[in-house]
């Protein structure tokens, strides 16, 4: 099987994926890494305590990592786009428990609920060959090694079974498994994806 990190070959996450600007947004610090190129390693849930920390859903694998004391993240706050230092951290049933600086009371930590936090994709860890993460894949053509468009990875499905691609193109939905026989070439430079689908496979996983 194929690996995905921070999302295979295998799949790693830190995922993340570019998204259509929002006219609405706050102006972004010119001197900030651009928010859409950056890449989402977690949500931040609700407050914890009265002492402005607060819960976060990771999206990442490697959560020690991402939410350690000492460490910056970005949010995008109703001021503009701000890098958050995490005074204190500790992991709590899976989910990271985190107090950034400057944020010290429960009504500071209810300014945060939603936010996505985010990290500059040069800071991500280099990863073996034959492992990728999410947002790497998402968004890369597929074809057929025959050269038949089968259509875009529009996001990266995971389970106790292994990685599903999931291609948005002219069938609708098709659901590619992430494995090295089937995925026989990942460009993620070109954006390019070629398979070599068993028979009836893109017809059987139409939706």
């Amino acid at each position: 099987m194929m690996g995905i990190r921070d999302a295979g070959p295998g799949i790693r996450k830190d995922r993340g994926g570019s998204r259509v600007p929002d006219p609405g947004s706050p102006t972004p610090d010119p001197r900030s890494p651009s928010w859409d190129d950056m890449v989402l390693v977690g949500r931040i849930a609700r407050p914890h305590g009265l002492r402005g920390q607060v819960i976060v859903n990771p999206e990442t694998d490697f959560v020690e990592d991402r939410f350690a004391a000492g460490a910056a993240l970005w949010a995008r706050l109703s001021e503009g786009d701000e890098a958050l230092t995490i005074t204190s951290a500790r992991v709590q049933g899976g989910r990271p428990v985190v107090g950034f600086a400057g944020f010290s009371t429960i009504e500071d930590a209810e300014r945060l609920a939603g936010v996505e936090l985010r990290v500059p994709e040069e800071t991500l860890q280099t990863l073996a060959a034959g492992v990728y993460y999410q947002h790497q894949l998402v968004g890369c053509e597929v074809k057929t090694v025959a050269g038949a468009t089968v259509g875009e990875v529009s996001r990266v499905d995971g389970g106790a079974g292994g990685s599903l691609l999931a291609v948005r193109g002219a069938r609708g939905e098709v659901l590619i498994p992430l494995a090295q026989h089937i995925c026989v070439e990942i460009d993620v430079a070109a954006r390019r994806i070629r398979i070599d689908p068993p028979e009836g496979l893109l017809e059987l996983n139409e939706r």
